[in-house]
C-alpha cells in the first residue's frame, strides 16, 4: 500500500482546536515535522481538515 508524508509547513498557532488535535494525531509537533502514514481513507480525511497547514507526498 502506499504512504504519505505529510509535513507540518505552518504553524497551529490561531487555529481552531479540532485542527490543532488532528495535527497532534497525525504526529506532528512543530513546524518541518513530518511523518509517514499508510494512505488510508482515515489518514486522508485528517490531512483534508489541516491542509491549509501541512503539504502532503506520496512516497513508497
Amino acid at each position: 500500500m502506499a504512504q504519505l508524508k505529510i509535513t507540518q509547513v505552518k504553524s497551529y498557532i490561531g487555529s481552531k482546536q479540532n485542527h490543532r488535535e488532528t495535527l497532534r494525531t497525525l504526529g506532528l509537533k512543530k513546524v518541518n515535522d513530518s511523518v509517514v502514514r499508510e494512505d488510508r481513507p482515515e489518514v486522508r480525511g485528517m490531512v483534508h481538515t489541516v491542509r491549509h497547514l501541512v503539504t502532503v507526498e506520496e512516497v513508497d
